[in-house]
């Protein structure tokens, strides 16, 4: 499933096994208008959202704080594998355009990393494994000191629970 080994001083990876179908997951973490009920953990909310699903495509979300202040996250996808696994970064723009030097995108995270979200059938349910990489260990210990094993768990809680309700 992830045929690099993990650098524990550079990346961040959990797993769980959830009691829905990959396909859901993957088409709440594919389609913009699922994507933006569960991305971040409430009280803060995700205003905006574009996807072009592909590689090299956009992926692109602007969170909002409870107090109105907006944090927009731009990313290229490097990988897509319907259903089984989906790859992005915000080290580089879409197109695989690298960033001019000194150049910035409108991405209020100041580290740059690459994301992997895996999917594999588990029953009639799915092994998620999400993985963050770093560049550096200042950068892997700033993600995990923002709180990426909360936060991240409690979106995915926050995906199922909105998974569910899409089922009926």
């Amino acid at each position: 499933m992830n045929p690099t080994p993990l650098d524990p001083k550079l990346d961040l990876s959990f797993e769980r096994i959830v009691d829905v179908p990959r396909e859901l997951v993957w088409k709440v973490w594919t389609t913009p208008e699922h994507l933006m009920p569960w991305f971040c953990p409430v009280p803060w909310k995700v205003i905006e959202c574009e996807i072009d699903l592909r590689p090299g495509g956009l992926f692109r979300t602007v969170m909002q704080s409870p107090e109105g202040q907006q944090f927009p996250g731009d990313g290229c996808y490097l990988e897509v594998i319907a259903n089984e696994k989906l790859t992005w970064t915000n080290a580089l723009l879409p197109g695989y355009r690298p960033l001019a030097a000194g150049e910035h995108t409108d991405s209020t995270v100041d580290f740059k990393f690459t994301a992997t979200i895996a999917l594999e059938t588990r029953g009639t349910g799915t092994r998620y494994i999400a993985t963050v990489r770093h560049g550096d260990e200042a950068s892997r210990k700033q993600h995990e000191a923002m709180g990426f094993y909360e936060g991240w768990g409690i979106a995915l809680d926050q995906l199922l629970v909105y998974v569910k309700t899409m089922r009926g």
